[in-house]
């Protein structure tokens, strides 16, 4: 299984980044192939440019060389897992940046009707959210509606044509101690041998 693992967080002592360490490390552990990428440190540029933007062109033409290289890996992978934190219920603008301009048309989706009803390209079928936030769970759903739930797994995956999308919540961060953090660490590398061990969406066990 060939999974691609995102960072999406501007500090390398933070949260995210263990998390994202455990990922790799837990994939590895598994024999899977592992393309890791952590967003800030590669200089990623989030902002869409104009060519990207004409729906007549070749949206990989306009795009930049490490764009180009993010979209062909993308027709590679079986799975994807995204590590960020929720920021004003938002990803990371580097992370909404990488959406805008890797799940471009034509690379991840097609749209077959006028009404914009797409077809996902992509070959992975299912992805993995890892958040932390520093919003208790029930206020973030009663004041909030929990936003990033509705990004994922209602707006972008299921757009590019993935279904299959399970997301866990780590909270809050900033008053938890290391006792916590190691629990919420080995809860992460279980998400993600789930991840590799489930079923190819669509099949019966």
């Amino acid at each position: 299984m060939r999974v691609a693992v995102y960072l999406a967080h501007p500090r390398p002592d933070s949260f995210n980044r263990a998390l994202f360490d455990a990922v790799v490390a837990e994939l590895t552990a598994l024999q899977a192939e592992v393309v890791a990428h952590d967003l800030y440190a590669e200089g990623f540029d989030p902002c869409l440019t104009a060519g990207e933007t004409d729906t007549l062109a070749d949206a990989g033409a306009q795009a930049d060389a490490l764009v180009r290289a993010h979209q062909a890996e993308l027709g590679t992978v079986d799975a994807l897992v995204f590590v960020h934190p929720n920021w004003w219920g938002m990803p990371p603008a580097i992370l909404t940046g990488w959406v805008q301009r890797v799940l471009a048309p034509a690379v991840a989706y097609k749209l077959e009707t006028a009404d914009g009803e797409p077809v996902g390209l992509l070959r992975a079928q299912r992805a993995l959210i890892l958040n932390t936030s520093d919003t208790p769970a029930d206020r973030e759903h009663a004041e909030f509606g929990d936003p990033l739930e509705r990004i994922w797994a209602a707006c972008v995956l299921p757009y590019v044509g993935i279904r299959d999308v399970q997301r866990v919540v780590f909270r809050t961060v900033n008053d938890s101690d290391e006792q916590t953090r190691a629990l919420w660490l080995k809860q992460a590398r279980q998400q993600v041998a789930a991840l590799v061990a489930a079923p190819p969406p669509g099949t019966t066990g």
